[in-house]
């Protein structure tokens, strides 16, 4: 659905996205996750033909976004961090004004109207004035405004910012439901959010990605090692002498507790499911009751952390060796260049 290839943006001297590639599949859900100042936002304006990128291609369903906007734009609907509502206008009204820029007219206008004011759950404020919405219902008519015209792709900037509880509840049962019609961009900050919509994730750093895959993948891919969480009746001295003789456990604390029962803290080597059985198998063989057993894995927040803390010190590093490379480039020039002393010599010499 969308293609995205080396893309590039500066602004001056900062260098925004950095030859980013990545494709975009249609009828999932993406995540698009990175630090403040990583790039999404500019990458979501170039995706939707908002900002000229310096070089690179975008692609939406085959049409080039730079050479062909006007087919391109027919099938992206875009909510920017700030949506572009006009608040002296009432919902119905603000809509129908969108439609008729985006070219629906006649009946189908109409029909666009009430299913998009159905589906974001507007319809009740239709004729109220946007500027006296709550925060909720505006994010709501942002997000009608973009999907109106029944675009392939969905662009959400941060949708659920500024938003209660309840509210960024709503939201996210909302984009869920955009997701079984639409090829959905989600950017959040919030890693939960991201986690329960997204079937796919992005994660930029310094405008370049640094990972891309399902949020599950992610986390195994990059969990290392994991940990269980075990409560037993017991001695700890006993726990410990059971757990340590199962193949794949690296390291175990235990702490006595009251009443015989012992809390204990597992790393292991082995992420597989079967770590579970070996586990209680140990226990059992030694009959010892086990009362909880956890198991506790690198989430989608450690992931991300992990990832564009990588990023960033590999980013420190080019950036010094470049500084290197430019120091030794001017000693070099300083030391070639001929001294005043010398320059007399040679006109002395010539003469």
């Amino acid at each position: 659905m969308i293609e995205v290839s080396h893309l590039t943006k500066r602004y001056g001297n900062h260098l925004a996205v950095d030859d980013l590639n990545f494709t975009v599949e249609n009828g999932v859900v993406y995540g698009f996750l990175g630090p403040n100042g990583a790039g999404k936002s500019t990458t979501m304006n170039i995706l939707t033909g908002c900002l000229a990128a310096t070089s690179g291609t975008v692609t939406i369903d085959g049409y080039d976004i730079f050479d062909n906007p006007t087919e391109a734009k027919r099938r992206i609907g875009y909510l920017p961090e700030l949506p572009p509502l006009y608040v002296g206008m009432t919902v119905r009204e603000y809509l129908t004004f969108v439609a008729r820029a985006k070219g629906v007219s006649g009946k189908e206008q109409e029909a666009q109207l009430e299913r998009v004011m159905d589906v974001t759950g507007t319809t009740e404020v239709a004729d109220r004035l946007i500027k006296n919405l709550s925060k909720g219902f505006r994010q709501r008519v942002g997000i009608a405004q973009a999907i109106l015209g029944d675009p392939a792709v969905v662009i959400l900037d941060e949708p659920t910012v500024g938003l209660d509880p309840i509210q960024i509840i709503e939201i996210r049962d909302l984009i869920h439901e955009l997701g079984k019609e639409h090829t959905v961009i989600l950017s959040s900050h919030i890693l939960s959010e991201v986690q329960a919509v997204c079937d796919q994730i992005l994660i930029i750093n310094r405008g370049k990605l640094v990972a891309c895959g399902e949020p599950q993948s992610l986390e195994e891919q990059f969990a290392g090692e994991a940990t269980y969480k075990l409560t037993v009746k017991a001695s700890a001295a006993d726990a410990e002498r059971a757990l340590k003789s199962v193949e794949g456990v690296q390291k175990v604390e235990a702490q006595e507790g009251a009443e015989g029962r012992c809390s204990l803290t597992v790393t292991v080597s082995d992420l597989s499911e079967e770590m579970d059985e070996r586990l209680s198998f140990a226990m059992s063989d030694r009959r010892i009751p086990v009362l909880r057993l956890e198991r506790e894995q690198a989430s989608l927040e450690d992931v991300f952390l992990t990832l564009t803390a990588q990023a960033e010190a590999e980013a420190q590093t080019q950036e010094k060796r470049g500084r290197k490379s430019w120091f030794k480039s001017e000693s070099k020039k300083t030391a070639e260049a001929p001294t005043p002393a010398a320059d007399e010599n040679e006109k002395e010499a010539e003469q």
